[in-house]
């Protein structure tokens, strides 16, 4: 004698495959489900893997929080740095100077290349303390002793630049030179400054690799014409998931004379438009699932119907209308958990092998499918996370349950007399 309930029991029993058209919809509904439950998860782990190394690639190219004096140049920066360093939090604090050039190649023949690239002027004894500059050098070295510089990848293949080779800068005070002549009727030649390539960098993001060039402290001083102040300071944190603790702790120690800027504050739309995307894609994805529900919907109406007799026979029995729901509900139960588990197996094997089938695409479409250049990572990323694998699987079993629901209640609403009438 089974100790299941006879509902559970009747439920497996019933759900036997067997030649009917009933068992193919329920096929059809557990593949429905699997297929939706394994594109959400694939979908939403990769957005997160997304959001998670473009936060890594922006924190180490970029401080954790800035320090800025608004509307003027920070002067007495050794005084506001020991003070930021006695913050137990900080890590490391480097003094920037920051703000457009123009940038033309030398070339030994042809036509000269010209870029406005943004220029970052670090002192480079303190610069591996609040970045990773100086360990993403790819070729060359991190030497901005003299007129050196370092660019990213992508602007010196834009450009033509290999390490050795030799720009010129124009800043914007020889531009306003330029034009201050040029309104006096005496036109002047204004030298822009020559610099030499030391190095080639790799941050690992494209828009720092083809918008940044980088020289020491005092050339970004003189192309701003700023004495020896600065734009602001750059702090790394032991944790940067404490850069807002932290930021009103320096606010607090350093005055309202100055702002103290996070990492998220300066990154707010880029992160904030992946945030939006996986919301958005979450909630249109799972409609996959509620229209595989509707597959389940169509099996449950299709069994009553296969199995008025027996429920009358049922009832007639003394099985209870709650009884007869459960049977049904148990069913659609039992159908969303294979789905669902089925869905979840097939999305982390498909998570396993994303870079693979990706490559695999790439040789039959002849395209490149996911563009670094537009994308900024060479690899498809992936970061599972166990709180949106719970809302994924969890919801798509509510939503298998809710909809065996209308089929249950009019198969305990059958009336023994009328079931058996019928037959």
């Amino acid at each position: 004698m089974s100790r299941l309930p006879f509902e559970l029991l009747l439920a497996l029993r019933y759900l036997r495959p067997k030649r009917t058209f009933v068992s193919v919809i329920t096929l059809i509904s557990v593949i429905g489900v699997m297929l939706g439950v394994a594109v959400l998860i694939i979908v939403i782990s990769v957005m997160s893997g997304f959001d998670r190394q473009l936060r890594e690639k922006l924190l180490g190219f970029n401080a954790h929080l800035r320090v800025i004096q608004p509307g003027e140049l920070l002067s007495n920066r050794e005084e506001i740095m020991a003070r930021i360093m006695a913050n137990p939090r900080v890590k490391g604090v480097a003094p920037f100077v920051q703000g457009k050039v123009l940038l033309e190649t030398q070339p030994p023949a042809g036509g000269s290349l010209v870029d406005a690239p943004v220029v970052r002027g670090v002192d480079a004894q303190r610069e591996g303390g609040v970045s990773d500059l100086p360990k993403s050098i790819k070729e060359g070295e991190f030497n901005l002793r003299g007129n050196g510089l370092v660019l990213g990848r992508e602007l010196a293949a834009n450009l033509g630049l290999r390490v050795g080779d030799r720009v010129s800068i124009y800043s914007p005070a020889n531009l306003k030179k330029l034009k201050d002549s040029r309104r006096s009727g005496k036109e002047e030649a204004v030298m822009p400054d020559e610099y030499t390539v030391k190095g080639i960098f790799d941050v690992g993001y494209y828009e720092f690799n083809a918008n940044v060039v980088v020289t020491s402290l005092a050339n970004a001083q003189d192309l701003y014409e700023l004495e020896d102040n600065v734009h602001g300071l750059q702090i790394r944190l032991h944790d940067p998931s404490e850069a807002e603790a932290a930021r009103k702790e320096l606010q607090r120690t350093l005055g309202s004379d100055y702002l103290v800027r996070t990492w998220m504050d300066d990154s707010a739309m880029m992160l904030g438009a992946i945030e939006a995307e996986k919301n958005v894609m979450f909630i249109i994805l799972f409609f996959v699932i509620i229209v595989a529900s509707f597959g389940i919907t169509s099996g449950q109406i299709s069994f009553v119907l296969q199995k008025t007799r027996e429920i009358g026979v049922l009832k007639a029995l003394g099985a209870t209308s709650g009884q007869v729901r459960w049977l049904f509900l148990i069913q659609s139960l039992i159908v969303g958990l294979l789905g669902v588990i089925a869905g979840f197996a097939l999305g982390l094997l498909a998570l396993h092998y994303r870079n693979e089938f990706l490559d695999l695409m790439n040789s039959w479409t002849g395209r490149e499918l996911f563009p670094r250049q537009i994308y900024a990572f060479d690899r498809l990323p992936m970061l599972i996370v166990p709180s949106d694998i719970a809302i994924i699987c969890g919801g798509s079993l509510f939503i298998c349950l809710l909809a065996g629901l209308l089929p249950a209640w009019n198969a305990g609403r059958l009336q023994p007399v009328e079931a058996l009438r019928n037959e």
